[in-house]
């Protein structure tokens, strides 16, 4: 009989092709969504790329209340806890901390209730980065961001608050049930749906138009399919059970990503501009004209790296060229008529 895999957040970019690659596997799915609406678009998704031939189910649970969690997790083998709340600016550093770091403590006890055997949690690779971006060096899993910084944004705060919460939780349990924990960075790569396309749609913006320049912020570009490869090693690896994977793929400044796809995109490409935005400029318009960019002015210039060498050593983890993954990313978004 299959296992069964509990995926968090079904109607989430990366949770879709988590159900995808585990149903291509042979696993059966079970995946949480928020409302009973939601079902049809996340099968219709999914279906886009496997067919889930009835080994596809749904449970209603939210990350922000305890309803729906211990039938979610009834006679589930492992969960993949991808869901988590999206970054953005708020005035209310809470309005992100609660939900991720609540969320994950909700999903692991009514795991191990459940006797699960093994969670894997995204979490992110700015919860294992030094507080500065502009700080020089690669670093490791051995790092964890410092979340009372006062510099760091809501989101980074958030994603480090929560991995930190679980691994306390972890360490206080004591059953047979493991964690492990992937550490992305930027996820980008085909979509297969319109809807909830998350970094995504910064690929978009360039295609389109929409960005009239580039800042110059580095990425460390992973491609979901990739990502998803290296949560499903972390569950079935035995070497994975306590463990953090840093999967950030390759760096790549925006600047390179803008050309990349002008030049391999045809026709398509002409409208993507690849005009530098200097740092100073950035650094005015989100201060005076548009307070969505002071989440990223933090990164502007950014040093710091990081390495996967331990996915790559430990689980075998082998993702494909960063440049690979924008073209794959940008001709998605074009078929599916997003830009």
């Amino acid at each position: 009989m299959p296992e069964l895999v509990l995926v968090t957040g079904g109607s989430g970019y990366i949770a879709g092709w988590c159900i995808a690659e585990l149903l291509r596997r042979g696993y059966d799915v079970r995946t949480t969504v928020r409302s009973a609406d939601r079902e049809q678009s996340v099968t219709e998704a999914v279906s886009s790329v496997v067919d889930p031939a009835g080994r596809l189910s749904f449970a209603l649970a939210d990350l922000t209340a305890d309803e729906g969690w211990e039938a979610a997790l009834k006679g589930v083998d492992h969960v993949l806890h991808v869901a988590s709340p999206l970054g953005g600016a708020s005035d209310d550093p809470d309005a992100l901390i609660a939900p991720a770091r609540d969320g994950a403590l909700r999903v692991l006890r009514a795991a191990t209730a459940a006797g699960v055997r093994r969670v894997v949690m995204t979490s992110a690779a700015n919860a294992a980065s030094p507080s500065s971006y502009a700080t020089e060096g690669v670093t490791d899993e051995t790092l964890w961001t410092d979340p009372d910084d006062p510099t760091l944004i809501p989101y980074r705060r958030s994603k480090t608050l929560a991995e930190r919460a679980a691994w306390d939780f972890m360490e206080a349990y004591d059953g047979p049930t493991e964690l492990a924990t992937v550490l992305p960075g930027a996820v980008f790569g085909p979509i297969l749906t319109t809807d909830g396309i998350g970094s995504v749609g910064i690929v978009g913006r360039m295609v389109s138009g929409a960005m009239r320049g580039i800042p110059r912020i580095g990425l460390e570009v992973v491609d979901v399919r990739d990502l998803v490869d290296v949560h499903i090693r972390a569950l079935t690896s035995p070497a994975a059970a306590g463990q953090r994977f840093l999967a950030t793929g390759e760096f790549m400044w925006m600047a390179d990503m803008a050309r990349i796809l002008r030049d391999g995109l045809g026709e398509h490409g002409r409208r993507v501009s690849t005009r530098r935005i200097p740092d100073l400029v950035v650094r005015l318009v989100a201060r005076f004209r548009d307070p969505s960019l002071r989440e990223i002015t933090p990164a502007l210039g950014r040093r710091n790296r990081h390495s996967t060498e331990k996915a790559r050593t430990v689980l075998g983890w082998q993702p494909r060229p960063a440049r690979q993954t924008v073209l794959d990313c940008a001709e998605s978004l074009i078929a599916h008529g997003a830009v």
